[in-house]
């Protein structure tokens, strides 16, 4: 992993950030409201961007130029129709169901399911993390507008810690419990981290792919969103 030009002000871009970032989940899950999280994710991810044009980063190297925005659209709404494609098949595969038979779901009325969604998920989770893993910190860390692995693997190191506290919870999930409840959950939270990085590194080709942050923030809102609403529709009629 390497910080590039501008060396001392671009490695303290980078612990500020990380910083800023374990601030944001700390007061959005432990502090504030629940009604707060969307808009703690939101502030959050403008002062991040504002921390990287401090330090120099241009608006493409995020991925917000204006230029690639076109493309990013189409290439998420690709990617976004992937998604939920294959959610309808496993939700018409009654042997695929139990994947979406999380206990994290609970059982929320449509109101619930429509705000988590809609709002919830992408401006508290889909809006900050994209920023962050995608957009921040791989171009602090050098990325530019070129694929670059220490960057990017960088990135999605951090982003496999990011998932340390919702790890932790994934044995609530039936097709999870089944398959990894004989592990300590340590091993468990250790592999879901894992995956959450190797996500990250897929998410950062996306956002290659279409040049914008449109592009990882639709798959990452389809497949959030979506599998939030697969398993609502699951547990509410099994």
């Amino acid at each position: 992993m390497s910080v590039r030009t501008g060396g001392g002000p671009r490695v303290l871009a980078v612990v500020v950030a990380v910083l800023l970032l374990a601030a944001a989940t700390f007061l959005a899950n432990r502090v504030l409201p629940g009604w707060a999280y969307p808009v703690c994710g939101t502030i959050a991810a403008l002062l991040l961007v504002v921390l990287a044009r401090a330090s120099g980063v241009a608006s493409p190297e995020m991925g917000l130029g204006r230029r690639h925005l076109g493309r990013g659209a189409v290439v998420g709404l690709i990617g976004m129709g992937v998604v939920l494609l294959a959610f309808g098949v496993a939700l018409a595969v009654p042997a695929l169901r139990p994947l979406f038979d999380d206990g994290r779901v609970g059982s929320p009325d449509l109101t619930e399911v429509l705000w988590q969604t809609l709002i919830r998920i992408p401006l508290g989770t889909v809006l900050i993390e994209e920023v962050a893993f995608r957009g921040v910190l791989p171009a602090l860390l050098g990325a530019d507008q070129r694929w670059r692995w220490g960057p990017v693997l960088g990135a999605a190191g951090l982003f496999g810690l990011w998932h340390l506290l919702p790890s932790l919870a994934l044995v609530r999930n039936a097709a999870v419990a089944e398959t990894f409840g004989g592990f300590p959950l340590w091993l468990v939270s250790a592999l879901a981290m894992l995956g959450a990085a190797g996500a990250g590194v897929f998410l950062h080709w996306w956002r290659h792919t279409g040049r914008s942050l449109l592009a990882p923030m639709a798959v990452h809102t389809a497949t959030n969103s979506g599998g939030l609403a697969a398993a609502w529709l699951v547990l509410a009629h099994r």
